[in-house]
């Protein structure tokens, strides 16, 4: 064992090493040098902690994934625990799957049924949407603001019917909603609350964090996102009774809620009766929803636990990165009269995704993102546009609250470039002097 753990420590600084020796920036070059709209942000510490992992062999969600877990809710606000699981799409599968368990009414929660409604806004991404779908439950598509690309208050309230149970959002681009007062008036209405916080880490409504005002919050942990595992995503109950909802549906829909490789946690794994099983049938095999294989690995978590170590300079290049953009869009007459920045939702901070910009009359969208394409710098549209137009939802049932004026003019005339971290002042001078050739031509 001695031999086996100078071999672990050598391994582990040598990865140290390795990362140090292979992972060199290539310096930049204007118009060479791909700008991506985002991407990861690793350092030798984030290998280590792979490598640690790794050599553990544990496959599965292990001791990391415990400890992720963990330190996770704190960003939050939240003293329950979260669920890591294998993908912000599959966060929310959970988090919006939970609201119909069968387990609820033990828990003193009214699942929602066939065809009631969940309000969500028709401009954004598709696996905030599909899972009310897959439910068999009906979106009510909103519209957003023209100015912060979010849903407001006003317009949650209006798409309210007698079969409204629920309201799912994203924070646009880590631009939030004003989760604070949607939360209120869906306690007084009776409604459940889902936040994706996909694309908001780190950003706040007053001084409290989103992901902390909805009954669960989900996350995301693609590279392109806040923090990093590769793949990964985490689902933010707000209390022990979302938790054991959320954890049945991520862990094949089972009852029992031993973590991997533990048997017996409840006392009793042979005295329990549920449904029309037999008295004593193996708790281990009882299931209580129809839930799915959605875990993550420790490999993933262990990276996640190094990335956090780091989130909060992230979060705030980030923002930094978007003010200077943002800047240097209002300083020059030439950039101030084509294109329109995102604004900040009032009264909150933003962690922003990306920066939004909205061409202004006379100024072509299609046109300006192939030729920043064309100078080397990433551009992307806001997800899916109007989902109500794309081929996917066709023959979905879906029902449309007043009209999608401004969800069709974001599909018309916005796009986004990047705020990540990896940018400097050069390449961000760079996407400046682009984007004013570009609104001159």
């Amino acid at each position: 064992m001695q031999q086996a753990s100078e071999l672990r420590s050598q391994i582990l600084e040598l990865s140290s090493q390795y990362f140090d020796a292979a992972m060199t920036k290539e310096p930049f070059v204007a118009g060479k040098t791909y700008i991506p709209v985002s991407t990861k942000v690793l350092d030798a510490s984030d290998l280590r902690h792979l490598m640690e992992a790794s050599l553990d062999l544990w496959l599965t969600a292990g001791r990391f994934a415990r400890e992720f877990e963990k330190r996770l809710p704190t960003f939050f606000s939240r003293s329950t625990g979260a669920l890591l699981v294998n993908s912000g799409s599959s966060a929310n599968l959970v988090a919006i799957s939970a609201l119909g368990a069968q387990m609820l009414p033990s828990l003193k929660l009214k699942p929602l049924q066939a065809g009631d409604e969940v309000i969500t806004a028709a401009a954004g991404f598709p696996t905030t949407v599909n899972p009310i779908i897959q439910n068999g439950w009906t979106p009510v598509f909103i519209d957003v603001d023209p100015h912060t690309l979010n849903p407001t208050l006003e317009a949650v309230q209006e798409a309210r019917s007698p079969r409204t149970r629920a309201v799912v959002l994203a924070h646009t681009l880590g631009n939030t909603y004003r989760a604070d007062l949607i939360a209120e008036w869906c306690r007084k209405e009776g409604l459940y609350l889902i936040e994706d916080c996909c694309d908001a880490f780190g950003a706040t409504i007053g001084d409290q964090p989103v992901g902390s005002f909805g009954d669960l919050a989900t996350l995301s942990f693609y590279p392109a996102h806040h923090i990093t595992m590769g793949e990964g995503g985490a689902v933010l109950p707000s209390n022990g009774r979302w938790k054991r909802v959320a954890e049945s549906i991520r862990d094949w829909g089972r009852d029992c809620w031993c973590e991997p490789g533990v048997d017996n946690t409840c006392g009793k794994r042979f005295e329990w009766q549920l449904g029309t099983l037999p008295c004593g049938y193996d708790h281990k095999y009882t299931y209580s929803n129809i839930g799915y294989n959605l875990k993550a690995t420790d490999m993933q978590a262990a990276l996640g636990l190094s990335q956090l170590d780091k989130v909060h300079g992230f979060i705030s290049a980030r923002r930094k990165n978007f003010q200077k953009l943002a800047d240097g869009i209002q300083s020059s007459d030439v950039l101030r009269r084509s294109f329109a920045p995102a604004a900040p939702t009032a009264g909150t901070n933003p962690s922003w995704f990306g920066l939004p910009l909205t061409c202004l009359p006379g100024v072509n969208r299609d046109k300006v993102v192939q030729a920043l394409e064309k100078a080397r710098i990433g551009t992307r549209l806001v997800f899916a546009g109007n989902l109500t137009k794309q081929p996917a939802y066709q023959s979905a049932q879906f029902r449309i609250s007043g009209d999608l004026k401004w969800t069709d003019q974001l599909m018309a005339s916005t796009f986004w470039i990047g705020v990540h971290p990896a940018l400097d002042d050069a390449r961000i001078t760079y996407m400046l002097s682009q984007l004013e050739t570009i609104a001159k031509a």
